[in-house]
């Protein structure tokens, strides 16, 4: 569990991901995309990609 607290890092992924792909395929984007440690002491927001058809 984490504090909501004013020094709080969130950060936000805006393009679209595929949840599918599981947390560690998250924590790769986190560090090899956004160029950031997945294991920081901060919040990581994604946008979910949504399937029409």
């Amino acid at each position: 569990m984490f504090r909501l607290g004013a020094d709080l890092t969130v950060y936000l992924h805006r393009e679209p991901i595929d949840f599918r792909a599981g947390i560690n395929s998250l924590a790769v984007l986190v560090q090899e995309v956004m160029e950031l440690d997945p294991f920081a002491p901060a919040v990581f927001a994604f946008a979910i990609a949504v399937a029409t058809g």
